[in-house]
């Protein structure tokens, strides 16, 4: 499959033919106000740049995976759960998030956060977190409040 070479980039967070896409099936897990974006995705790099974009008050789903994120936040504002550890982050940061650490963006209440992120092409699927795991994350007061539902 080709690929175009060079794709504009449009108003609002979007590109010339790059679909914005459902973030998750609904119902399949936690989530709110969060879209997606496949930006690049090729075998030759092993590697896919996606796009999500959370609306105001919104999160991404709590999870962890076998794989790492290198995440870039491109606009907006808000804070991230990677690990056990919850921070603030704006436009410009760069988020690493190891293999196995449960993480997840929150958008600030008052506006967006858009972030680029770059995965492998062959994954594994997300696993979200049991009753055991959430008892484990609350023990920090400050990881209890950032999971709140």
């Amino acid at each position: 499959m080709s690929h175009p070479v060079f794709r504009k980039a449009r108003a609002g967070r979007r590109w010339d033919e790059v679909e914005v896409l459902d973030y998750k099936p609904e119902g399949s897990a936690p989530f709110l106000g969060i879209s997606r974006q496949l930006l690049f995705r090729t075998e030759a790099l092993g590697c896919e740049l996606r796009y999500f974009e959370i609306g105001p008050g919104g999160h991404s789903t709590l999870e962890r995976h076998e794989h790492e994120h290198a995440v870039l936040i491109l606009s907006g504002g808000g804070a991230c759960l990677v690990g056990n550890e919850v921070r603030a982050v704006g436009t410009h940061d760069l988020v690493h998030i190891p293999a196995l650490s449960w993480h997840q963006f929150r958008a600030s209440e008052g506006g967006h956060l858009g972030f680029l992120c770059m995965v492998n092409v062959d994954r594994d699927r997300p696993r979200l977190p049991g009753p055991e795991d959430l008892a484990e994350l609350r023990r920090d007061p400050k990881v209890a409040a950032f999971i709140r539902p």
